[in-house]
């Protein structure tokens, strides 16, 4: 059985950063499109960031563009999400999501329902 497991996250000033990962045991994630997520205190979770399984297609949402980027290492079974200049608006507990043979496009890389593994999240306070 697949596991995913986040890290990396913690406390970080406003315009500083952090490197997520989410790294799998249990199977490979060669065949799995990966999703960031994120849900704040008080908010629905949603998503950030995705990058398919094969071609390295990336997908971001609007208010994280230009300062996130998603990447992913098949001989480490990790993907990371490396997060700069954060913002206070940025603090939320971040998961990782695994969609077997799924393509992710514009208008499906963010639907929750599609990824079938989670992890645990991991919290990121922005904050001074």
């Amino acid at each position: 059985q697949l596991q995913l497991v986040e890290s990396g996250g913690g406390l970080v000033q406003p315009g500083g950063s952090l490197r997520l990962s989410c790294t799998a045991s249990g199977g490979t994630l060669r065949f799995y499109a990966i999703g960031w997520f994120r849900q704040a205190p008080g908010k629905e979770r949603e998503g950030v960031s995705s990058i398919s399984m094969s071609d390295g297609t990336t997908y971001y949402t609007d208010s994280v563009k230009g300062r996130f980027t998603i990447s992913r290492d098949h001989a480490k079974n990790t993907a990371y999400l490396q997060m700069n200049n954060l913002k206070p608006e940025d603090t939320a507990v971040y998961y990782c999501a695994a969609a077997e043979y799924f393509a992710p496009h514009d208008n499906t890389w963010h639907v929750q329902d599609e990824y079938d593994l989670w992890g645990q999240g991991t919290q990121v306070t922005v904050s001074l």
